[in-house]
């Protein structure tokens, strides 16, 4: 891709133009050298929600949760795979192309979204996974009008990437052992997230405490079509206001590290 390509600054246009194609060679750089190619997009859900329905439901006694237990692991998991992708290439979204960064007029931010963008597909791809689920579960799901939230999962996790996206990548460069931070963060923050148990699950102190986890939020909202007792507007609430927080504090910090960040590259 030449700097013709994506163009001069300006226009929100050609900004969503550069931003699909390149986010388009990252899905065909990724499935072009796998030979399972799409299948990736699921097995990494799939395997996870094997090993954990068979633990909770084969091995201990699960007080977690609702039936059937695999879609309700499934209505999370795939979200998480999504976050914890994009976070993990956030932390070298610059590194990676630190030359193309550095040649290209188009605002640098770019390198952020792509991410999110291509992530996002990849777990739109994923989702007949769930409608599988859903349909040759054991226990009928009762579906209710909270899929029509389900959307607004989607929207409200988009803002909540972007705004890690546009807070991480740019420390990642100044201060090289952030990507390894970052790492041990997700691996904590995946059991500090309602995905392997649900808000409801936890006590009422905790509960209250959830709900500065966006990802609590976030979770709900997919989860609400399938589980209406797994609704908590005070959840939701507070998980969309610290999204759209991180977001904000996202494009000041890149806006002011902008100038160092390519000065180390």
């Amino acid at each position: 891709m030449t700097t013709a390509t994506v163009g001069a600054p300006g226009s929100p246009r050609r900004y969503l133009h550069s931003l699909w194609l390149l986010s388009a060679r990252d899905l065909r750089v990724r499935y072009a050298t796998s030979a399972l190619g799409y299948l990736w997009s699921v097995l990494d859900p799939l395997v996870m929600s094997g090993i954990y329905w068979f633990v909770f439901t084969q091995i201990f006694q699960r007080t977690v949760g609702h039936e059937p237990y695999i879609v309700f692991l499934i209505t999370a998991l795939l979200p998480w795979v999504w976050f914890n992708a994009a976070v993990s290439d956030f932390t070298r979204a610059f590194n990676k192309d630190a030359r193309l960064v550095r040649s290209t007029a188009i605002p640098r931010s770019i390198w952020v979204n792509r991410i999110v963008l291509s992530k996002g597909i990849e777990f739109l791809f994923s989702l007949p996974v769930l409608v599988l689920f859903v349909v040759l579960a054991p226990v009928p799901v009762e579906l209710n009008w909270g899929l029509l939230l389900f959307p607004v999962g989607v929207l409200l996790q988009t803002v909540l990437l972007v705004g890690l996206g546009l807070l991480v990548a740019p420390l990642c460069v100044i201060w090289g052992d952030l990507e390894r931070t970052t790492k041990l963060i997700l691996r904590a923050l995946f059991y500090a997230s309602p995905v392997i148990y649900g808000v409801s699950d936890l006590p009422g102190a905790f509960e209250t405490l959830a709900a500065f986890n966006p990802l609590a939020g976030i979770f709900t909202l997919y989860r609400v079509g399938f589980f209406p007792q797994e609704w908590d507007p005070w959840v939701v609430g507070v998980g969309a206001v610290i999204s759209f927080l991180f977001l904000a504090l996202g494009v000041l910090v890149f806006r002011r590290l902008e100038r160092p960040v390519l000065k180390e590259l």
